[in-house]
């Protein structure tokens, strides 16, 4: 289960698999994963049942920096984005979201986003 770190409309999010490999367990930052909508804010861009995709910005469990340090966050969460493009869907992006999407090709989610950790 992940939070939403967008303005889509969408609460909370549960991933049903992680895209790239059949044999994929577990989502790290900046991996695309296909979410079902399990709470949604009423008459909002995406409805509650809905099948979408995403990209994860947070992750609590943490990812090591070619540096030698660490970044964790508090929560498990992802932006929704189009299944074409990988722009996201939303217009606002909230809470900080990590550096290592800028060299994924996430611009626009790194320049939406209010601090880049």
């Amino acid at each position: 289960m992940l939070s939403v770190a967008d303005n889509t409309g969408a609460k909370k999010l549960q991933c049903i698999k992680v895209l790239g490999s059949n044999r994929k367990r577990y989502a790290r930052i900046g991996d695309v994963i296909t979410v079902s909508v399990k709470q949604a804010v009423p008459h909002s861009m995406v409805k509650k049942g809905e099948v979408l995709r995403a990209v994860v910005v947070r992750t609590r469990k943490e990812t090591r920096r070619p540096d030698g340090s660490y970044v964790r966050f508090d929560d498990n969460a992802a932006v929704i984005v189009n299944k074409e493009n990988k722009e996201p869907r939303g217009t606002r992006i909230f809470g900080p979201v990590a550096r290592e999407l800028r060299n994924l090709g996430y611009t626009k989610i790194i320049s939406l986003a209010p601090e880049v950790l």
